[in-house]
């Protein structure tokens, strides 16, 4: 027996991480990936993608443009977990040496149509300043080993961060059966639809 009642929604996202502003640095490249909840599951696109190294404009505020493309399909049975975009910026030091530049996350935006996000970055910091020279003399900065981290709360209140520059996202969001389901994108009182804190992830 079949029925048209739909069991799930999909999700559909595609735009582009168009670039960054960092006063400080040059030749910046990032990554980026979808972090979400146990009852997603993509089913086309990317969850993850590395960028092209870019430069600053000589004698222009436009700051670093990557116009690198996002596009991924979820499927869910609850708005639970709704997925965020984690980016990270690396960029060479002084040694030559490819170190963090930054880490950001943002919520994919609820309702369907375009969107444009500024994500503030940072940087994990050393705890003292014995291990910031250890660190400077070797060429390697205090970094995450899963920057999935930064998309949940754990563990993140006894790190020590600095903010540090910002990365400029586009989303186009269209959505499927949400509304058959009981949830309204439209409205941001709609019961369920209320971006889960990182803790909750």
């Amino acid at each position: 027996m079949t029925t048209n009642h739909p069991t799930v929604f999909l999700l559909m996202i595609n735009g582009q991480i168009e670039g960054a502003n960092f006063a400080e640095f040059d030749d910046l490249y990032c990554k980026y990936c979808f972090v979400f909840g146990h009852d997603w599951i993509p089913t086309s696109g990317l969850e993850e993608g590395i960028s092209q190294i870019s430069s600053q404009g000589h004698g222009t505020q436009c700051g670093l443009v990557w116009n690198f493309p996002l596009e991924i399909t979820f499927k869910s049975t609850n708005p639970f977990g709704w997925p965020q975009i984690v980016v990270s910026v690396y960029g060479p030091d002084a040694f030559g040496n490819d170190v963090i530049r930054g880490y950001g996350a943002v919520h994919v935006p609820l309702s369907p149509g375009k969107h444009v996000r500024t994500i503030p970055m940072f940087v994990p910091q050393s705890t003292s300043t014995l291990q910031k020279l250890t660190s400077w003399f070797m060429g390697r900065r205090p970094e995450f080993t899963d920057p999935r981290v930064v998309a949940h709360g754990e563990g993140r209140e006894v790190t020590r961060v600095r903010s540090q520059g910002t990365v400029t996202v586009s989303f186009n969001i269209l959505t499927k059966d949400m509304k058959k389901l009981g949830y309204d994108t439209t409205d941001p009182h709609s019961p369920g639809l209320a971006c889960p804190s990182p803790h909750d992830l």
